[in-house]
């Protein structure tokens, strides 16, 4: 089994955008954890980052056939991009959405996710565990 892990716009600066929000890790310390989390549970994982939404969308593309779950933190453009959101609509896998903080007790622009109902499943405010969580949910086909 093998699953994709997509960052967006924003994640590379995790430990110095706002820790008091996202928290002090960053986000190689986060993919060096579901690393190690999913090498335990025999997955193996891939991991992409772009700021670019096109990239993000290619990836999504590529993945067509090729994984057996993605996890993806589209960052800000969870909240507009309906071009991922075509794109994650598209797979056959299960895609579960993952944000740090709880976009659902943030600001009224961040309350709104158009990615999440093509997702199989959202996971928000759980900080670098809401990754672990995806894991679980990937694998107990949720």
């Amino acid at each position: 089994m093998t699953i994709l892990i997509i960052n967006g716009p924003n994640l590379n600066m995790l430990g110095k955008r706002n820790p008091e929000v996202y928290g002090t890790e960053t986000l190689e310390d986060i993919e060096k954890m579901i690393e190690g989390y999913a090498d335990e549970k025999g997955i193996r994982t891939e991991f992409f980052h772009s700021a670019h939404e096109g990239a993000l969308v290619e990836k999504l593309n590529e993945a067509y056939g090729k994984y057996d779950g993605v996890i993806i933190n589209a960052g800000a453009y969870t909240h507009y991009s309906y071009a991922i959101r075509d794109a994650i609509e598209i797979l056959k896998v299960p895609v579960i959405e993952v944000h740090l903080s709880d976009i659902h007790a943030r600001e009224a622009f961040r309350n709104i996710s158009v990615i999440e109902p093509v997702c199989t499943k959202q996971i928000a405010g759980f900080g670098s565990k809401g990754y672990l969580m995806a894991v679980d949910a990937i694998l107990e086909g949720k």
